[in-house]
């Protein structure tokens, strides 16, 4: 019989220690195809760049025990799951790995997250995609740390592909996204949540700026809203009871709205148009 095949990416690049992870985790499931971007392309999301090119080059990653042939793409998350699909698998991938990330991807900001777009991407191709992400230090999210423990996130990255493989995701489920706290191991618990309708990180301006006063530099840090939080949430699960959160996405983004409700409330503010201030006051 064949064995399944794998595709695992990769948003941190294609020299990630997460991606090499990954692949030690997956190893014994089935064949694999490894491609991830060439470079670091953190908070891509789905992005497709027509700018990339698509250039392809054959690369190795060092596991554990062995290296491992690889692709590196000139291109995005997303981008490197198409090529991989389209040009390099011998046959139809029966699952797609994202990650494993360096830094969780939670709340409403998972639109923006590389490793949730190349997952997303896949099922958009009829794939079931696996996004997996481990808490790490700030500064290892846009450089490779080498102080990382990687055990917790392998058992999770091995238990839920295995899953996958074994088993068709329901109807409206796409993607799973699975984030693992930084001190998790093979025995933390996990629980399946809802995406939190909070954002994660609060963007901010950051105090050293460029001399160049066209130029603004951003930075970032993790704000919770606790008196709001949802505590069926991602965000809740991860950073209050410290346990793995599993959230199942859709590619369906239509809102879980009344659509006749709306419908009625549209075609009312069409006929009759709300007026401003200053006319209801004359």
């Amino acid at each position: 019989m064949t064995r399944p095949l794998i595709l695992l990416t990769n948003d941190d690049g294609v020299m990630s220690p997460g991606l090499a992870a990954a692949a030690e985790a997956a190893s014994g499931l089935g064949e694999l195809l490894i491609i991830a971007p060439a470079t670091q392309q953190t908070g891509m999301g789905r992005a497709s760049p027509a700018i990339a090119g698509g250039a392809i080059t054959e690369e190795t990653v060092q596991g554990d025990s062995r290296e491992l042939p690889a692709y590196a793409v000139a291109g995005s998350p997303a981008q490197a799951v198409i090529y991989g699909i389209m040009l390099l698998a011998p046959r139809r991938p029966d699952l797609v790995i994202s990650g494993i990330n360096y830094g969780e991807n939670l709340g409403t900001g998972v639109t923006a997250s590389g490793t949730v777009g190349a997952a997303l991407q896949a099922a958009d191709m009829g794939i079931p995609g696996l996004a997996l992400s481990l808490e790490t230090a700030k500064a290892y999210h846009y450089e490779y740390g080498s102080e990382v423990d990687w055990r917790g996130a392998k058992h999770y990255t091995h238990h839920f592909a295995q899953a996958l493989l074994r088993q068709q995701l329901p109807f409206d489920v796409d993607v799973l996204k699975v984030d693992i706290p930084g001190d998790a191991t093979p025995e933390t618990p996990w629980r399946l949540t809802r995406l939190s309708r909070q954002p994660y990180y609060q963007m901010y301006w950051a105090a050293d700026q460029p001399e160049d006063e066209a130029l603004v530099r951003l930075d970032y840090e993790v704000h919770i809203r606790w008196d709001n939080l949802e505590k069926d949430s991602d965000i809740y699960a991860f950073a209050h009871d410290r346990i793995v959160s599993v959230t199942p996405l859709s590619l369906d983004l239509t809102s879980r709205t009344d659509l006749a409700q709306l419908d009625h409330l549209l075609h009312g503010a069409t006929e009759h148009p709300r007026q401003g201030a200053n006319a209801r006051e004359r």
